[in-house]
This record gives structure tokens, sequence and C-alpha cells, in this order.
């Protein structure tokens, strides 16, 4: 019996084998900073198959033979950029209640650790959704082929180690979602991989209010915020398109205890006039069924009402992705990484 999962965010295969009356278990040789998946298995075979990636190499076709006692690569999608000066390490910062919090740095091997790589973190945290090792050309030809340093966290809110690290941020404790982020913000900086002269942070929908608490709460960490399709009046977000259907999540701001709160965390509600405050960009589409862009315009509007910097990108197709099509999805990948480099780099 073969049993693909992660541990420690890290996706590992393992064979268990009825053998002499007793169950034993090993673990399949293969890669172990990336996710892991069957593609195929017969019970009147002795070969199966599996998928191996990560964030420097594209899905690549295992055989597993000899009884799955033995992996060997067979075939991989083609790589779409040039991986050999790159590697993968995995830290881990301590939270604010001592909670240990993993996350993955890409980078190229021979960069000095003086605190001056331009750095983008990202993290999404909630509804239970893993953020797992991928393979993206994005990452690899827009910002690792031109000195940056991407980074993902495993924060809590997330489904990286069970329902428990989901729940332990849900409603009136979500405050710990953003203590773990500004936990990793500030490990970064102590191990010398970037500055907050140098660091930007990235989130879309659930990740976009995490931009904006983030914003709000330590500004003073970052030089760049790109605000992806965001939540951001978490007093009004039950009223509007998908929004009631997240309160289990969020809280209610209809309970009075939840919406005490939600007034303490909101983004919109507890944005003020501040010197330290970066250029975010914020983004959205016009047609986003399920996070109404009135979040963002309304955020926008009232940046621009306290004299703050901001930018902003309102597609008008492409519901909640901001992109209806590959071209469209170009232009605003590029609008964001363009953004990083001027914000980030010399």
């Amino acid at each position: 019996m073969l049993v693909a999962g992660f541990e420690n965010v890290r996706g590992r295969m393992l064979r268990f084998a009825w053998e002499n009356g007793a169950w034993t278990q090993s673990a399949l040789d293969l890669p172990a900073t990336g996710s892991i998946g069957t593609a195929g298995a017969s019970p009147t075979e002795s070969a199966a198959f599996a998928v191996y990636e990560d964030f420097i190499t594209p899905p690549t076709l295992f055989a597993l033979e000899n009884n799955a006692t033995a992996a060997r690569a067979i075939r991989s999608l083609p790589p779409l950029f040039d991986a050999s000066s790159y590697v993968t390490e995995q830290f881990e910062a301590v939270s604010a209640d001592g909670v240990r919090v993993p996350y993955f740095v890409i980078r190229a091997r021979d960069i000095e650790l003086n605190g001056e790589n331009p750095t983008l973190l990202y993290a999404y945290g909630g509804f239970q959704v893993s953020m797992t090792p991928g393979y993206s050309a994005n990452v690899g030809k827009l910002w690792l082929d031109h000195g940056g340093v991407y980074v993902m966290a495993n924060i809590r809110g997330g489904g990286e180690f069970g329902p428990a690290w989901h729940q332990a941020g849900l409603k009136t404790n979500r405050q710990v979602i953003y203590d773990d982020f500004y936990a990793v913000e500030r490990d970064l900086v102590e191990r010398g991989i970037t500055s907050p002269r140098r660091l930007g942070i990235q989130g879309g929908s659930n990740g976009g209010l995490l931009m904006g608490v983030m914003l709000n709460q330590h500004p003073e960490m970052i030089n760049a915020a790109i605000v992806q399709v965001p939540l951001l009046d978490m007093l009004r977000y039950d009223q509007l398109l998908a929004g009631a259907s997240w309160v289990d999540e969020y809280g209610s701001p209809s309970v009075p205890e939840e919406r005490a709160y939600l007034e303490t965390m909101s983004p919109y509600q507890n944005l003020r006039q501040r010197d330290d405050f970066p250029l975010p960009f914020v983004l959205t589409s016009t047609k986003d069924d399920r996070v109404h862009p009135g979040h963002a315009r309304k955020y926008v509007a009232r940046l621009m009402e306290l004299g703050m910097p901001v930018l902003y990108y309102e597609n008008i197709d492409g519901g909640h992705s901001a992109a209806a099509n590959l071209n469209e999805a170009a232009r605003r990948r590029a609008l964001e990484y363009v953004y990083l480099m001027q914000r980030l780099m010399d």
C-alpha cells in the first residue's frame, strides 16, 4: 500500500507491506522539499507511478518499481527557467505565543546574507487551505532570475497541520495568523536574508485581508505590498456577494463580541494617516463575484482621502482571478513584478 502525504509541509510517500504476519513501513527515496502525489497504480502490477514537483523542479513522473521499493524518474515537463543556481530551504519562525511556523525560502545558492536581498513573502492563512511546494515559471522567470528571493509561509489558518492549525485562528482568535506572518518577517530579517527596505509581501482574497492587516499593524517591516482581490471592510463583508458564507471563518459583525474584534483588525476602518506606510499596489476585478470589488475601491479611496500613497489596478474582466485570459494574466503579473522591482531593487 502506498500513501502520499506531507510531513512538516514536505511531501513524502510511504510504502506499507504485509510481511511475515506484520505490517512494515518504509519511505520511498524521492526528493524531500516538494509535493508528491500518486499518478497510477494497479493491484495486478508490480510497478506504480508518482509525480513530484517543488518550487524549482517541474512536475516529474517517477516509476515505483520492484513492488515500489525503488523510485526512478522517467519523464518531466520541460523546465521553464534554469534552476541550476537555485536552492530551496525550510526554516521556522517563533510566533508570539511560542508556536513554530515553517516557511520555505527559494534563493540563489551564492547570495550573501547581508540583508540586501530583494525578497517577496507570500502567504494565505485561512479556510484550511494548505500552501504546499509547487513549480511556478512566473516566480522563476519574473523574480528569481532577476535576483529576487521568494518565500512562502505556512502560517496558521491553513490546513498544513490538520484542522487544529486552521481552527487556531478562527473568529476572535484571528490575531495569531497575523502574529505568525509578522514572526516570519522578523525571522527573515534576523537571518540576514533581507531587510525592511528589501522586503515585499503578497496575498490575494483572504490573503489580501492579511496584507491589509499587516500594512496597518507592521508597516515598518516592508517596502512593498501587493493586495490582490482583497477583503478589507470586515464590518460589512457579510453583506457583499459570498461574504455571508464566511461568517464561520471571520465571525459575524452582528455578534457583539465578534464585531468588537473585527473593529480592531478591519483594514479599512483602521486606516490612519502615517508617514511609515509603504506604497501598496491594490488590484481587483470589476467582475469579481466572490469578493466584491467595493472592498478594494473604498480602501483606495480612503487612502487617497488621507493623502497616503497607493497604486490601483482594476481589470474589467476575470472574476476573482482578476484576469479572464492568458493575456490579461500576463499583464497583471507584469504590473506586479515591475512594481516589486521598482520598490525593492536598485
